[in-house]
């Protein structure tokens, strides 16, 4: 290989690598990549070539780059390339690479001189390289040859652009000696994408093809024409050179050798050449390498703090030790006694903000979900009066009663009361299962020990059904008690005496009670037509009479107001796109709800959002459709019965005796069952955990049996001690890497200005006379206070003096007599060594 940098570079990348690996990690160093970027036939190709220290790709008499060649270059312990539109088959002869770059080439494009933005991937494995990405663009042509489109320099531009203007791609801007180098195309380029000149590199090449006489040198000087990064001049193999298969060894030797030997360029040979354009890559690689050292050490240094605690822990661990299985057993016992509590009566520390869980949702069963399975146990109003009337019927037989019947309103109560018992055992099951979700969460920190984990959930979750069934029989008690005395002596209760005057007062409480808020929150309104916006989202406000919704929470806009008579409620389906859980409001008598819908589709973010509304709906006399299924049953028999007046003022006191006395009975109930739960349940298990746990496991089994640690555990804890031990040794390397490397500075700014203008139009330089000479002007600077030397074109084209001297008339642009250059030597002080 001919690339001394790059071998030099690859111990500095093998290191951190290293590094990297010994924690199982990437080392994404994310290495810039080169683009070769200039004319045709400007010697592109032998650069890239040179830069790689291999000769593979194609050359002769007429053959270009006609499709960029995305080079990867990776670091492998033998030497391959392989393609990626040919996977699988590996080239071990480079010549066989080249030819396959030209026949890939020819088919995508042709031979006829085609170009296409279709780039041909070609991998590099080689233990001389490292991993980078270089690029060998098509050259900027002007006039369309062959197959060519008339826009071909506007596609060749495009094509380059795609590739120059990532900012992590070093520019290579390659121009050769014979040419202007004012309206080099490759300049202009880098400028548009790198205008201070950060990531451009000048490259002059065929500085040996230059007429006899001329030369380069203040170019190379930086002088004529600056840039930022300066100028790097090479020599390439000709033709010649190539076709005879000279080795790119002895190219390089040949190149040191003219730049020794050239008058004009000895002084500079040690900043000339393809090697030193191999250190300037080399040393921008290793700026990126050190700049990328802060983020790879910082991130190295958070992992290995995050490990300090536990590394300590397992330092010196004895896996067999008996006395430290006991003291394992205890610890982990009362850590799971504190986990257990802290999760039901709530902590500040490890707190979950994804769900409810612990005593969080018990706590939202209690007073949610509880009440609103209770609300359900309503039942519709004309169901009850049907069923109150049938009783007062029932209970007077073939006589007509003159009294409204006391045994009407007993039966119809304790039928009511019958009805609790489902709710109150569903909040029993539902805190169960809260109980044993819990016991789950907290025994995951015993994962390390199956045999333990194993134990004390079933230790645990066994008390916790043995305390299910003392639990449901004592809510089931609680019930009935309730229906053991039927207590009319309550003071809450209203009474025979005032339940004749509780038609009146109810209906001036309904009027009073219009303001009264029941809920308010978010709802999505989602069968909203998409020609009017589609689904769009309002803040609600449910009262005892209406539903109305607003713009925002501030209600000072209202949208829409709809009166709560004859809705009912209904469950939407969830569709298949959507993440919202919906459900529905209609009109019993089939009339529109919301302008032209027949239905007012809801929408909330969780299922228990949607109880949640349902619930308060129910509160407010809006019953879910399920209801009118029972009506449907007894439709005709309601329809076909009809009540005397007496019977009816009879009917509306039983009503008014029920609605208070199961008041009573509810508010009792809701009271005393989180009461009840939490003593029989709850406190018992935390008080068991507490007091018996640990006797009930020493009794299970053998201790030693239960503490054997997993397999996975003790991988976790080789690999932790692993981990640790490599972090250490990998911030010792990076420590390394920062002090063995140096930042090359960069190098001041200049004023390139002069590389600018639409379509590859260049102004003069603002510089002396001087600097406003041909690239291939032979002559030394003229003498302060001289007369600025008359105009003269060369090889490289002309510079315009007059731009800058508008007194010098104006003569034509003719050619002086091919008279060479005489050239004084060089100044001893500015003679390079031989």
């Amino acid at each position: 290989m001919g690339n001394r940098g790059m071998e030099d570079l690859i111990p500095l990348v093998n290191k951190l690598q290293d590094a990297f690996s010994y924690i199982g990690q990437a080392c994404n160093l994310d290495l810039p990549q080169i683009a070769v970027v200039g004319g045709q036939s400007a010697g592109k190709s032998s650069v890239l070539e040179n830069f790689v220290g291999r000769d593979f790709l194609p050359r002769g008499s007429g053959i270009v780059t006609r499709r960029p060649l995305v080079l990867q270059l990776i670091s492998a312990t033998a030497e391959w390339a392989e393609f990626l539109h040919c996977k699988g088959k590996k080239f071990t002869d480079f010549d066989e690479v080249r030819q396959e770059i030209e026949a890939e080439t020819d088919r995508a494009v042709g031979a006829n001189k085609g170009i296409s933005p279709i780039p041909i991937n070609l991998r590099v494995y080689s233990p001389h390289v490292l991993n980078l990405t270089l690029i060998d663009l098509p050259g900027i042509t002007k006039v369309p040859v062959g197959d060519q489109p008339v826009d071909i320099e506007q596609q060749i531009r495009d094509m380059i652009m795609q590739f120059i203007t990532r900012e992590s791609c070093l520019i290579l801007a390659v121009t050769p000696a014979n040419s202007d180098l004012a309206n080099s195309d490759a300049l202009k380029l880098a400028k548009d994408v790198d205008p201070q000149g950060l990531r451009t590199i000048g490259v002059i090449t065929k500085l040996d093809l230059m007429d006899e006489g001329t030369d380069a040198r203040e170019v190379l000087e930086n002088k004529l024409l600056p840039l930022r990064r300066g100028y790097i001049g090479v020599v390439n193999r000709s033709q010649k050179d190539i076709d005879g298969k000279k080795d790119i060894k002895a190219a390089l030797e040949a190149e040191r050798k003219f730049f020794l030997s050239h008058p004009a360029y000895r002084h500079v040979a040690e900043k000339m050449g393809t090697p030193r354009l191999q250190r300037v890559l080399n040393e921008q690689l290793t700026n990126h390498i050190r700049d990328t050292l802060p983020a790879f050490r910082s991130k190295l240094q958070s992992q290995l703090l995050a490990l300090d605690k536990e590394a300590e822990e397992y330092r010196g661990y004895r896996p067999d030790d008996p006395s430290r299985k006991t003291k394992q057993l205890l610890q982990m016992v009362q850590q799971f006694s504190v986990d257990f509590e802290k999760r039901i009566e709530g902590s500040g520390d490890q707190v979950d903000t994804v769900e409810l869980s612990g005593g969080a949702k018990i706590n939202r069963i209690f007073h949610e979900r509880f009440p609103f399975e209770l609300v359900k146990m309503e039942c519709d109003e004309k169901e009850m009066r049907r069923e109150i009337s049938y009783a007062i019927k029932n209970i007077h037989g073939i006589r007509t009663g003159l009294f409204t019947p006391d045994m009407a309103f007993e039966a119809i109560v304790k039928k009511q009361v019958m009805q609790l018992k489902g709710p109150c055992v569903k909040c029993v099951d539902m805190v169960i299962q809260e109980l044993i979700n819990t016991v789950r969460q907290c025994s995951n920190k015993l994962e390390c020990f199956p045999m333990l984990q194993e134990e004390t959930e079933r230790i645990v979750t066994t008390h916790i059904r043995d305390r299910e069934g003392r639990a449901k029989d004592q809510v089931l008690l609680l019930i009935d008690i309730q229906l053991s005395y039927i207590n009319t002596n309550h003071e809450d209760f209203i009474g025979f005496a005032n339940a004749q005057q509780r038609t009146s007062q109810s209906n001036k409480s309904q009027s009073s009670a219009v303001n009264q808020v029941i809920r308010k929150g978010w709802l999505t309104i989602n069968n909203i037509s998409i020609m009017k916006g589609g689904a769009k989202e309002y803040w609600f406000v449910l009262t005892a009479e209406s539903l109305s919704w607003f713009k925002d929470d501030e209600e000072k806009e209202k949208k829409y107001m709809l009166p709560l008579d004859n809705l009912k409620v209904r469950d939407v389906e969830k569709s298949f796109l959507s993440s919202k859980h919906i459900f529905c409001i209609f009109n019993t008598e089939s009339r529109n709800v919301y302008k032209d819908n027949r239905t007012l589709e809801l929408a909330c973010d969780s299922q228990e959002d949607v109880d949640s509304w349902k619930s308060s709906l129910l509160r407010a006399g809006v019953y879910p459709e399920k209801v009118m299924a029972v009506e449907s049953e007894t439709s005709a028999a309601t329809e076909n019965f009809s009540m005397d007046p007496q019977l009816e003022r009879k009917v509306e006191t039983i009503r008014n005796l029920v609605d208070s006395y199961m008041a009573i009975v509810n508010k009792c109930i809701r009271d005393l069952m989180p009461k009840t739960i939490m003593h029989l349940m709850i406190n018992n298990v935390k008080d068991f955990i507490n007091a018996e746990l640990l006797a009930q496991l020493y009794s299970a089994g053998d201790q030693n049996t239960l503490m054997d640690e997993s397999q996975e555990q003790a991988q976790r804890r080789d690999e932790v001690l692993r981990t640790h031990q490599a972090l250490k040794e990998a911030l010792a390397i990076i420590g390394d890497i920062s002090t063995t490397t140096f930042t090359v500075p960069m190098p001041p700014p200049v004023d390139n200005s002069w590389v600018g203008g639409a379509g590859g139009r260049s102004r003069s330089p603002p510089s002396s006379p001087t600097s406003s000479r041909r690239m291939s002007s032979g002559q030394r600077p003229a003498p302060r206070g001289a007369p600025p030397p008359p105009n003269r074109p060369g090889p490289l084209g002309p510079f315009n003096n007059t731009a800058e001297s508008p007194q010098a008339p104006s003569r034509p642009n003719r050619a002086p007599p091919s008279i060479p250059s005489r050239r004084p030597p060089p100044s001893p002080t500015r003679q390079a060594p031989p």
